[in-house]
């Protein structure tokens, strides 16, 4: 993977330009540092040649306090150097890691069912680390030494040109040498990361399902699993590490034979009298500080091979669209909405391609105007379809009761409504709107899922029931907890709405999470609800608190609940059977209880949970 320059000039330019301050402050220290550094070895000279000519003491002296002076200013400039340089490097790389993390949640359903969440992880956070270094110091330091490089050559052209000569052909042949080595490791680091992507991955899931792994004596299999990701890491970690070592190795080697030409040359021409000891200790130090910046240089492009491998992976991610087109049509119509399914069938397809870099690309890296999709749509073929030309409406303020057996495509249609897919052929209609004509963050707000699985944040009682949204207020929180029965648990609380809660519900029952479900549902005080199976987790007694209040959460909206259980249909207006994704049956409840030869009637007469389970 080789990365174009303007990529990584649209990088630096597009983080590092609101730190602008904090850039000039580097490079102010970064000069006085370039200054400081030429000019001890001239203050050193001097001292040398002038003892050597019996100069006074105090002469002498004036030279000592000032070559400790500036290299004790030259000490405090590289740590305060360091200080913004790290305050430069995370609020860049934050800034990136917030814009990726934006980025992928926007990208639709196809994209996280292909990646699991630690792999993920590793990309936002690893690869984006790679690149601290990069933002901190890359361009000041390439710049910075390659500044003190020629500063260095003009000063030894000064003592003579066959000096400057061989010192400048020297440092070429080594700069040479070392970007070449560069291009050779970048591939070896890239695969790295893609490695231990997707190692944390694996990690990620087996943490999450630790409790299903230890009840079904599945630790082998892991333990057998996690030694395979070690197996394919190990050649993987030691060929990008050789890769590194014989950079290193090699520049080790060029400062060895830099050094060893100028104690040479210095030493020659001191006793052929050309040079004085001064002289000659300055050559000697000159020379060891050029291949010091040579060896600087070295280590930047090191940090540049990762950084290249970095930013290749995080123009993948970039790169990637989400097959679902947000629309422009406007908000949808207030109040409670329609809901119409129009000739509409789904399959699944969940192949997600990572587009590659290309060298020629014009598109920069950039959170807001990535490339074109590389994701061709979803096109599924028949026989894979889950849901086939289903075509049936909901009229504003009634209750849809939808039922069916076990893969049926019953959270299918769900998800097609939330729109977290679009569906392969047909059209659906929100009010007077097509689905795909709605904003998405607009759908999403008028409408709302509640499922029988409750996602929990490591975060208080108070930012999982708002979900993180300041504008709801804690009156309003306390109302609705109040309503659905949990005011008494509310005030048990040790710190009331501050109480934190863990994200795997440690603390609550089953019923208390789905009640905290039902509740984020009130206040998100949508126009078209969505009861996913959610009230089959809970026991009678705490089902009963609830009941009052779906009641009044459905009142005044669209609403469709998919359920096993008679009870929770008996609200139901009208009721949609599916079988294999197509429609079974459809039509008014009340209709359809007093036809004798209808489905619905058959399931009433021999149980639901039995017959749809």
């Amino acid at each position: 993977m080789k990365i174009p320059i303007h990529r990584y000039w649209t990088l630096l330019h597009t983080y590092l330009r609101p730190l602008w301050p904090q850039m000039i402050v580097l490079a102010l220290l970064l000069a006085l540092k370039i200054t400081s550094r030429l000019v001890n070895p001239q203050i050193v000279r001097a001292f040398l040649d002038q003892a050597m000519a019996g100069a006074p003491t105090s002469v002498l002296l004036r030279h000592g306090v000032l070559f400790l002076a500036i290299a004790a200013v030259t000490q405090v400039l590289t740590i305060v150097n360091v200080n913004v340089s790290e305050r430069v490097a995370w609020t860049a790389t934050n800034a990136l890691r917030l814009d990726l993390l934006r980025h992928c949640l926007g990208l639709d359903m196809v994209f996280h069912k292909a990646h699991r969440p630690g792999e993920l992880t590793e990309r936002i956070d690893t690869d984006v680390d790679a690149l601290s270094n990069f933002f901190s110091s890359f361009a000041i330091s390439i710049i910075g030494n390659g500044i003190l490089a020629v500063g260095i050559l003009i000063l030894i052209f000064g003592m003579g040109w066959r000096y400057g000569v061989a010192f400048t052909i020297y440092a070429v042949i080594g700069m040479v040498v070392l970007v070449k080595l560069a291009d050779l490791a970048t591939p070896f680091w890239t695969r790295l990361h893609e490695v231990q992507a997707q190692f944390y991955g694996f990690l990620e899931e087996q943490f999450t399902g630790t409790e299903d792994i230890r009840a079904n004596g599945a630790q082998g299999y892991v333990m057998r699993t996690l030694a395979r990701h070690f197996q394919q890491w190990l050649p993987v970690n030691r060929n990008a590490s050789l890769a590194g070592y014989a950079g290193w190795m090699t520049n080790a080697a060029l400062v060895a034979a830099g050094e060893m030409l100028a104690y040479a040359l210095s030493g020659y021409y001191f006793f052929r009298g050309e040079l004085t000891i001064g002289e000659a200790y300055m050559m000697g130090s000159y020379m060891g500080l050029l291949f010091g910046q040579i060896a600087d240089i070295r280590w930047q492009v090191n940090d540049l091979q990762h950084a290249e491998a970095g930013i290749g992976r995080i123009q993948q991610l970039f790169d990637l669209r989400s097959r679902l087109v947000d629309g422009t049509a406007g908000p949808l119509p207030a109040g409670a909405l329609a809901v119409a399914f129009e000739d509409v069938s789904f399959a699944y397809d969940d192949r997600v391609e990572m587009p590659a870099v290309a060298a020629d690309a014009a598109v920069p890296i950039s959170a807001g105007e990535p490339a074109a999709s590389a994701v061709a749509p979803a096109a599924g073929n028949g026989n894979d379809h889950v849901l086939r030309r289903l075509s049936f409406e909901v009229a504003p303020g009634q209750v849809l009761g939808l039922l069916g057996r076990t893969g049926s495509g019953k959270t299918t249609l769900a998800r097609l409504l939330l729109r977290l897919y679009d569906p392969t052929e047909g059209q659906i209609r929100l009010g007077d709107r097509a689905l795909t004509g709605a904003a998405i963050a607009d759908l999403r707000r008028r409408v709302t899922l509640v499922t029988q699985e409750v996602q929990l944040f490591q975060a208080s009682v108070r930012d999982n029931l708002t979900l993180f949204n300041p504008a709801i207020s804690d009156a309003a929180i306390e109302q609705t907890l109040a309503r659905l029965g949990l005011g008494d648990w509310l005030r048990a609380l040790p710190e009331g709405l501050d109480t934190e809660l863990a994200s795997d519900g440690g603390g609550l029952s089953a019923g208390q999470a789905q009640l905290l479900a039902f509740a984020r549902a009130f206040l998100a005080d949508p126009d078209v609800i969505i009861l996913d199976e959610a009230s089959s987790r809970l026991d009678p007694a705490t089902e009963q608190l609830i009941e009052r209040a779906v009641d009044l959460l459905l009142a005044d909206r669209t609403g469709i609940v998919i359920a096993h259980r008679l009870n929770t249909v008996q609200r139901a207006d009208r009721i949609l059977i599916l079988e294999d994704g197509c429609i079974r049956e459809f039509g008014d409840r009340l209709a359809l209880a007093a036809d004798p030869g209808s489905h619905f009637t058959h399931l009433l007469q021999t149980g639901m949970q039995d017959v749809l389970a």
